[in-house]
């Protein structure tokens, strides 16, 4: 038995490794009020285990990628996940702080293997003219988590406590990792997979992407490439962005924007959902770009992430409205802004580097980006009461905007993609 369109589902069952992956990093922050208050957590303390998560994760960004690169997506991607899913569980017999940020570092450790195991996946699975698209969907995951982390908390603490919600996420991801490892095949061993589409794939993908004995570079040399930095520099730029709508948006409308807690729960998830919808439609930018504008794949890669960039320009303008309204709507263009160009640079990284050290790459940056974005937030929660929030937005456009220059001028496809043999592709496939 042949399923049309598998590729499809491979990339959704990405996308809900990553639904799980970050509804394990927010259940914490919904749970903190009740957690605090039964551990006798201080607020300075409660900074603590949130830091363990972020330089675990950061760090280990790049480990993650390099062991994926070696066993395999299919074998790293299930242990990493089944990791990250003990780790998240394990949480709920903490006793104290200290406990706690244990198991939360454990939990950032695993969890840095999500975004690098996606990029990778979509590599292997979709021709170069599709790969965008595909990892918009798969991105969305990361969205979805957030917005489902709260409802879940909320119906944990209803219905027992708050150890629930951990342990819930954790047996959720215990059966994501043998779906995984059930489901998840290379394309040319997926006996599932029509001849026809296998082609269609297969004959789409960059040679550095189609060849098993692609070369792979060490840590040191690609650090020492211009491709590296060509990814790394924009991710230390954008992510502060991201990192700042997650931490801050709750606060600023309530000190800012005067919003009450029931205005906030109506509006605070918005941003979030736009950043859904730039997932999807920045990945289908680029090949409307490729197509209409008459450039290459890689060209428009980059066209989609100086959009993204311009449409930074919407939060930077939020000093400038008076209705709360108003700057929740600029808010919402901000996260439609970052998650099109964020996923624009999953492509272009998956356009530069092969088969053997994409997830490498991937990971790199994402600590490059991580780092980028703990400086800025140190810098954000001294500044923000000395010159308020509306300057700090501007900051983030003009990163972003610096960011678009920077992929413009230094990323390098260095490879031709070949076009996909559509003649043996029969309508199903696509």
């Amino acid at each position: 038995m042949k399923i049309k369109g598998i590729r499809w589902w491979m990339v959704s069952l990405v996308a809900a490794g990553l639904i799980i992956n970050y509804l394990a990093r927010n259940t914490l922050s919904v749970a903190a009020p009740t957690l605090m208050k039964d551990l006798h957590m201080t607020t300075a303390q409660y900074a603590h285990v949130v830091v363990a998560w972020q330089l675990c994760y950061a760090f280990m960004q790049p480990v993650a990628g390099y062991l994926l690169d070696t066993v395999g997506t299919k074998i790293g991607f299930a242990a990493f996940a089944l990791a990250w899913s003990l780790a998240c569980a394990a949480a709920a017999w903490s006793t104290d702080w200290r406990g706690l940020a244990f198991f939360r570092g454990l939990l950032g450790i695993a969890e840095a293997a999500g975004i690098p195991a996606g990029v990778k996946a979509t590599s292997e699975w979709f021709p170069a003219k599709e790969r965008s698209v595909a990892i918009g969907w798969f991105n969305i995951g990361s969205s979805i988590g957030a917005l489902l982390a709260p409802p879940l908390v909320v119906w944990a603490l209803l219905h027992g406590q708050w150890q629930w919600a951990f342990v819930i996420v954790g047996v959720a991801g215990v059966v994501w990792s043998a779906l995984w490892m059930l489901l998840y095949k290379h394309p040319r061993h997926q006996k599932l997979l029509s001849d026809a589409e296998r082609d269609y794939i297969l004959s789409g993908q960059e040679a550095k992407h189609s060849d098993d004995g692609a070369p792979r570079r060490s840590w040191a040399a690609m650090l020492r490439s211009r491709n590296f930095w060509a990814i790394g520099i924009p991710r230390i730029l954008s992510e502060p962005a991201w990192q700042t709508f997650n931490a801050w948006i709750p606060l600023y409308m309530m000190t800012e924007r005067h919003m009450n807690l029931k205005e906030i729960a109506l509006y605070a998830w918005m941003p979030f959902l736009a950043a859904d919808i730039g997932c999807v439609l920045g990945g289908y930018l680029s090949p409307l770009f490729h197509k209409y504008a008459k450039v290459s794949l890689f060209t428009s890669r980059k066209m989609v992430f100086v959009f993204g960039a311009c449409c930074m320009v919407g939060p930077a303008c939020v000093g400038l409205v008076a209705s709360p309204y108003a700057a929740v709507a600029l808010l919402c263009v901000g996260g439609f802004a970052h998650q099109t160009l964020s996923g624009a640079l999953y492509s272009i990284t998956s356009d530069m580097f092969g088969k053997n050290e994409v997830a490498t790459a991937t990971g790199m940056g994402g600590m490059a980006g991580y780092l980028g974005a703990a400086a800025f937030t140190a810098l954000f929660g001294v500044l923000v009461t000395q010159v308020g929030y509306s300057p700090l937005f501007v900051v983030l456009a003009v990163f972003d905007i610096i960011a678009a220059g920077v992929v413009c001028w230094l990323a390098r496809s260095g490879d031709r993609v070949r076009e996909p043999q559509l003649v043996a592709v029969s309508p199903g496939v696509r």
